[in-house]
């Protein structure tokens, strides 16, 4: 994954985002593992979708999530997959494709009592 340090991306509140397998880092932010595997796993979930389909998805349901209760950013099934497994560390090797569909639907309330981050 290639790095790139910027002042301008991403916007503020947010260090880092990953913008076709490219990931962009406001300068000053330490790059931990996790950060670098939760953006990996964001990258594989790219791969999987052809890129564009990615971004398609990631927005529709970002603004669904908008009309509902809590974050809406943090309640992204992409997001919710990259959270629960940055810390794992060998995650990609094993990830099944399109994981990320398990955190959609009915999926989220099961996981809910199972969560290992905020939303």
């Amino acid at each position: 994954m290639k790095i790139v340090r910027s002042r301008y991306l991403p916007l503020r509140g947010f260090d880092a985002i990953n913008l076709c397998g490219v990931l962009f880092v406001h300068q000053g932010v330490y790059l931990s593992g996790e950060l670098i595997n939760h953006e990996r796993i964001h990258t594989a979930q790219m791969r999987e979708l052809c890129f564009v389909l990615f971004y398609v998805l990631y927005l529709a349901e970002w603004l669904v999530r908008l009309l509902r209760r809590g974050n809406a950013y943090r309640a992204i099934s992409f997001e919710r997959e990259a959270y629960d497994n940055q810390r794992d560390a060998n995650y990609l090797s094993h990830r099944r494709h399109f994981a990320w569909r398990h955190y959609l639907g009915a999926g989220n309330r099961a996981h809910r009592k199972n969560k290992k981050h905020p939303i």
